[in-house]
């Protein structure tokens, strides 16, 4: 019982390093700034939704929160592709305690909202990217209804709209190493599913939320 307490210990203790470390690396290949735009870093249970254009947008994104609200801070992402390999493997399961959705067998019955409310509690916050795939340029695409649902069965979860600006060139489609490039990580203001708000007015709500980031930092 003892050597198995201690082996668990020292397994946490691998991953806890681990998480820091690749937050430190990410940072630093990324060249990531971070800018709070009326919100403020809190370990209260938040939904960050922003726009997706590289596969390492979640974990850029991650590094960027601060490290009491990273390690409540879990994003989503598909199985398919953090499940592929050892590393990856370990990295969504160990470092980012990743919720990783099977995009091959979604049921009525037990959809990606189920898992995503099961999963988080009343603890975890989580990153999600709602317009369901990259995008290969700089245009936010319409965004899936997932975010609505989610919103609808815990209407109390504080939405934070996030602008990753120029992953797509860090590491395009296709590409396995990233490019050092500047980006930016941008949070906006917090925003809640209104009562009775139909769901196309709510999705476009939040995707415009992101693109007046976007026309922000285009401007600044």
């Amino acid at each position: 019982m003892a050597r198995e307490a201690l082996s668990s210990w020292g397994s946490d203790l691998a991953s806890s390093l681990v998480r820091s470390s690749l937050a430190v690396l990410a940072r630093f290949v990324s060249g990531a700034s971070v800018r709070w735009l009326d919100c403020q870093p809190d370990t209260c249970q938040r939904v960050y939704f922003a726009n997706h254009t590289s596969h390492l947008d979640a974990v850029v994104l991650w590094s960027a929160l601060p490290p009491e609200v990273r390690v409540l801070t879990r994003p989503v992402a598909a199985k398919d592709y953090w499940m592929a390999g050892p590393i990856r493997r370990f990295l969504s399961c160990r470092v980012f305690n990743a919720i990783l959705i099977d995009r091959t067998d979604i049921k009525v019955h037990r959809s990606p909202v189920d898992l995503m409310i099961g999963e988080i509690g009343h603890q975890y916050s989580i990153i999600v990217f709602p317009e369901g795939g990259r995008s290969s340029g700089p245009d936010i695409q319409e965004f899936k209804s997932g975010l609505y649902y989610l919103c609808r069965r815990r209407p109390d979860l504080e939405l934070i709209p996030v602008y990753i600006e120029n992953m797509n060139r860090i590491l395009p489609r296709g590409e396995v190493l990233p490019v050092p490039l500047l980006t930016g990580i941008t949070f906006g203001p917090p925003m809640w599913l209104e009562a009775g708000e139909p769901k196309h007015h709510f999705l476009a709500r939040a995707r415009e939320a992101i693109r007046r980031i976007q026309h922000l930092r285009g401007s600044s």
